[in-house]
């Protein structure tokens, strides 16, 4: 897998795994949410600064970025889509 492929794939698999939104990672590591969207497409050339960002924003070490996936894995499923949690139907009374 090349660099930037296994790039995508980790930030996305963290970010997927800790249940956090594309757009509050952006907003957390203080970039554009597009620019989030295109390093996870494997579309842009983060630097290591940003880079850096990103991992402090997720939590975890830069280094996790470069694991390997163990063979067969698959892409991580997206998150629901829409800013607000689901809530239960408040009842009229």
């Amino acid at each position: 897998m090349k660099a930037r492929a296994l790039l995508a794939w980790n930030v996305r698999r963290i970010r997927v795994d800790l249940g956090i939104p594309q757009e509050q990672l952006a907003f957390d590591a203080d970039i554009d949410r597009s620019y989030m969207g295109a390093v996870e497409r494997q579309e842009a050339n983060p630097t290591i600064d940003l880079l850096d960002r990103i991992a402090k924003s997720l939590g975890v070490h830069l280094s996790e970025f470069f694991i390997q996936p163990p063979k067969g894995a698959t892409s991580h499923k997206t998150l629901r889509k829409g800013r607000k949690p689901a809530r239960p139907l408040h009842k009229k009374k």
